[in-house]
């Protein structure tokens, strides 16, 4: 795990998870969904731009047939929440009567993921579930249920693997959290 702190932008981020970590969490995840999807192909839709690295560590360790696609929305400006969704690329493919797990780096308020679970719902799929890499509980403004979560975490803002503050910081291995 990287020792030393980073810089990105205005912010100083210190060390909090290792790849490592990270890694055995998404087995963990990958362990349960194989089980509990053996027989079923279920679609993973995975949610863009955060979840790209959480979705293709996940699928390197998924076992059986599986599809996954993406959606892309946004509801962050800087190291908050606006409150608000916005679909920026919409999602195409068939869902109705298919077994659909939402791929999410991070639930947090609950905004997007709720926006989605009702928009996906509306499709008609055979069963809906969320898998997300971190899941911040005391910060949900939704009831939620996340079916398969990697790591519960406090609510610190975090940066790395996927995730970033204002477009930096996605590329790092290990996980950061503001300082």
């Amino acid at each position: 795990m990287a020792t030393s702190t980073i810089s990105l932008h205005n912010k100083q981020f210190a060390p909090y998870l290792s790849a490592a970590e990270l890694a055995q969490a998404i087995q963990q995840l990958a362990t349960r969904l194989n089980q509990d999807y053996a027989g079923k192909q279920p679609l993973f839709l995975s949610v863009l731009n955060g979840a790209f690295m959480f979705t293709a560590d996940l699928l390197k360790n998924m076992t059986i047939d599986c599809e996954v696609t993406f959606i892309r929305v946004a509801s962050y400006a800087g190291t908050a929440s606006t409150g608000s969704v916005k679909e920026v690329l919409g999602l195409y493919e068939e869902l109705a009567d298919r077994h659909v797990i939402i791929l999410e780096d991070i639930v947090d308020t609950g905004h997007t993921m709720r926006m989605l679970l009702d928009t996906i719902a509306a499709k008609k799929p055979a069963s809906l579930e969320v898998a997300t890499l971190f899941m911040k509980p005391e910060c949900l403004e939704h009831e939620l249920a996340v079916e398969y979560v990697g790591l519960s975490i406090p609510n610190d803002f975090i940066v790395g693997y996927g995730l970033d503050y204002d477009g930096l910081g996605r590329n790092y291995p290990d996980v950061y959290k503001a300082v």
